[in-house]
């Protein structure tokens, strides 16, 4: 059973209304592994503890809005894919979240589960992908460190 969960993907959501995240949490815990943030301060706390695939956030929170939690985290924890949900369709916030807070998808609340099933398996897709670039390219990095080694003993013998 524990190898099953070590499989599932890693998603956090941070909203600042309690009805949201219990209803985020019951809708996909089957599925996913899921965590919950009623604030920005909390998300980052999760962050630091839990490693995390994909991040959801709302963008209106009373103490930092959505773009301005994922652009805070960025320095930190590069690699989760970023999605940004509101209620409130912000043309602003919009463009923040994809310029500043490297955000994947912006999706409208209320959120339609099919849709958002799709979004989070494609942003796990992204991060999948982006990941194995990252080992390809270690890789080849120490392929090729270890060619020009080879080399410099033939030039030099």
């Amino acid at each position: 059973m524990d190898t099953e969960k070590a499989d599932k993907i890693r998603i956090l959501y941070v909203d600042d209304e309690e009805n949201n995240l219990q209803a985020f949490k019951a809708t996909f815990r089957r599925d996913y592994k899921i965590f919950i943030a009623i604030s920005a301060k909390e998300g980052r706390e999760i962050l630091e503890k839990e490693e995390v695939d994909i991040i959801i956030t709302d963008q209106r929170m009373p103490e930092q809005t959505g773009v301005e939690f994922l652009e805070s985290i960025i320095p930190i924890h590069p690699d989760p894919i970023r999605v940004l949900l509101t209620g409130y369709t912000d043309i602003q916030a919009v463009i923040d979240a994809i310029n500043k807070g490297q955000v994947y998808h912006y999706l409208t609340k209320p959120w339609e589960e099919d849709y958002l099933r799709t979004v989070i398996k494609n942003a796990f897709e992204i991060y999948t992908l982006r990941k194995e670039n990252e080992k390809l390219t270690q890789a080849l990095i120490k392929a090729n460190d270890q060619l020009e080694f080879l080399l410099r003993q033939n030039l030099l013998s």
